[in-house]
């Protein structure tokens, strides 16, 4: 007949190997969280350059200020019904020198090269799609324009 302290001993370790199974459940579920989530928000699924009149920048956001814009594109597509329909491109700048850039760029076309994430952050932006180069291309109009003014 087994004692009470034999009993209390088995109960003990049984108790102790249910512990350690539910703890490596706990820090593989935890591990799965913490990699799925670096996955979705920080992996880059895509890398990319848009080109187009920039429409807008804007400083929104309640609790992250963040900058916004609107590029829309060079190429226009026609509905079935014949209306010509813009192509927008919406994106998050998150560098405060690009900003200033895009702003003194207004009206022009520009040449965006962006990253594209599975999900944005608020922090980040409101876009999936984070510009991370700019260029500012000049039209045959303004160069000629240019051109008359040196000229002069």
């Amino acid at each position: 007949m087994e004692s009470l302290l034999e009993k209390s001993n088995v109960a003990r370790q049984k108790g102790r190997y249910w512990r350690k199974i539910r703890n490596i459940t706990f820090l593989v579920l935890l591990l799965g969280f913490f990699t799925w989530g670096g996955i979705r928000f920080y992996y880059p699924t895509e890398k990319g350059i848009e080109t187009g009149k920039l429409n807008y920048v804007v400083y929104k956001g309640l609790v992250f200020k963040t900058y916004e814009g609107m590029l829309i594109r060079s190429e226009v597509k026609l509905s079935k019904e014949g209306e010509a329909l813009t192509d927008e491109f919406e994106f998050s700048v998150d560098n405060k020198s690009m900003v200033e850039k895009l702003m003194n760029a207004g009206d022009k076309t520009v040449e965006l090269h962006y990253t594209k994430y599975f999900a944005s952050i608020p922090w980040r932006g409101s876009s999936r799609y984070v510009v991370n180069e700019i260029e500012v291309k000049i039209d045959e109009k303004e160069a000629i324009e240019l051109e008359l003014i040196a000229i002069e």
